[in-house]
């Protein structure tokens, strides 16, 4: 008899509102994010609002070096991804316009390309093979979490796109900045790439960097 009752009182406590799974968790942007995310908003602060991001259906601005845009769409933007797993950002290439080599340490990518020619291509860290491919109107190329890879317009009109990622705050550290527009020393910079002091000094130049 003692088991039944126990069994009965143990569904008891798995069907208690206290120990039911949320829904959804929105982000309460006023603390500061952890390990696991945002803490949650009170349900009864959570609005329709905090469901729905219209963010993306402006071109960004590709006035500028790399002459291309990205316009997120993450958990900083949009609370109501937080904890999900998932979200976006608008691709906007200018004609000639680039997203240089980077990585995103915490998601995977999926590109969708909308309008234009776009060569995308990721670089695998066990061999550096390159794997290229021109995108059209329709297609799709996915970049594994943690690899280098890049996109450029290739076509002769503006290219529109959208990614995804796995992870609401996929993160990115993009290479030529990460190298050139810091204030690491120039000697350690020419040390770890083979580059001379010349070409170091004219990126760090180009792109905002000291040292």
């Amino acid at each position: 008899m003692f088991l039944p009752i126990l069994f009965i009182f143990s569904l008891l406590i798995c069907s208690s509102p206290h120990t039911a799974a949320l829904d959804f968790c929105i982000a309460d942007m006023s603390f500061p994010t952890g390990p696991a995310g945002f803490p949650c908003k009170k349900p009864a602060k959570v609005t329709p609002d905090d469901f729905a991001f219209s963010g993306l259906g402006k071109a960004g601005n590709t006035t500028n070096i790399i002459k291309a845009a990205v316009t997120p769409a993450f958990v900083a933007q949009f609370p109501g991804l937080n904890g999900l797993g998932l979200s976006i950002a608008r691709l906007d290439l200018a004609p000639g316009g680039v997203i240089p080599i980077h990585t995103h340490p915490s998601g995977n990518e999926l590109l969708l390309v909308l309008q234009g020619t776009i060569c995308a291509g990721l670089i695998s860290s066990s061999d550096n093979k390159v794997y290229l491919k021109t995108l059209n109107k329709g297609d799709i190329m996915v970049f594994p979490k943690g690899l280098l890879h890049f996109q450029i317009n290739s076509g002769g009109t503006s290219a529109l796109g959208y990614v995804s990622f796995s992870d609401p705050s996929p993160g990115l550290q993009i290479l030529d900045f990460a190298l050139f527009a810091n204030d690491l020393p120039s000697e350690i910079v020419e040390t770890v790439t083979f580059l001379d002091d010349a070409q170091v000094k004219k990126l760090k130049g180009v792109l905002g960097g000291t040292g």
